[in-house]
């Protein structure tokens, strides 16, 4: 059964939708294509390949709008709009949307974060900048240097924003309790597959001595829903109690 929640969020300026499936287990949360709304999952059948999981109480799964996508894939704005809105989404799913988990749950549990494409990156930034609320992140076919995307001068929001930016200076107690997460960066060689980012995210991950895995699917899985489909709950199986 799903159920949806929607709210104003003053952090985004707009409305954010958050969509639950299950009804016990681990959070997971599953951040959507650039594009997506909460109920994408749904829609390509990402939520159907987590099903078994779902139906045995190992996972709770969770899943909000891709507003900075939405808003890079538009090109809603200026350059330093569209950064200053993925810096605000990660701050308003840390400050609204795991807090509502927290109480959907009737607990502070750490989520495990899930995603595709810019979904990856999400995923990746959530764990990166909050381990506190977060166990691990599953990260498939990762596009992780979103500047390139976005363009415009190096801000302080993307240098917050964009693991790549902030984990080199990265020291101190944040860091240690990073070094206790696990981070997974899948990603196939095939058709519109950059397998490269996930080697860069997993080299500057490893040389901070924080615990990942490159795992290269080969050429015959594309960047592409069917490639996501057989990821997703093949990690959430290893990672979920």
């Amino acid at each position: 059964m799903k159920v949806t929640d929607r709210w104003h969020s003053d952090r985004l300026g707009q409305e954010l939708t958050v969509a639950r499936w299950g009804t016990y287990g681990k959070p997971v949360l599953l951040f959507p294509t650039a594009g997506g709304d909460a109920e994408e999952a749904e829609r390509r059948r990402m939520i159907d390949c987590v099903q078994p999981l779902i139906d045995a109480g190992r996972a709770k799964v969770y899943s909000c709008d891709s507003i900075a996508g939405r808003a890079m894939a538009e090109q809603v704005g200026t350059p330093e709009h569209r950064l200053a809105l993925f810096n605000a989404f990660h701050d308003a799913v840390a400050s609204e949307v795991i807090p509502a988990i927290h109480s959907d749950c009737g607990g502070p549990l750490r989520v495990v974060t899930a995603g595709a494409s810019i979904g990856a990156f999400n995923a990746l930034a959530m764990v990166c900048r909050y381990p506190h609320l977060v166990d691990a992140a599953v990260c498939m076919s990762g596009t992780y240097a979103i500047e390139k995307f976005i363009g415009g001068r190096f801000t302080e929001d993307l240098y917050y924003s964009s693991p790549l930016h902030f984990l080199p200076g990265l020291e101190g107690p944040a860091l240690d309790e990073l070094r206790r997460r696990m981070v997974i960066l899948a990603s196939g060689s095939g058709r519109w597959e950059d397998v490269g980012e996930s080697w860069a995210v997993g080299n500057l991950l490893g040389s901070k001595g924080i615990p990942n895995r490159v795992d290269d699917w080969g050429t015959a899985y594309d960047h592409d829903w069917p490639t996501w489909w057989e990821m997703l709950p093949l990690y959430l199986d290893d990672l979920l109690p």
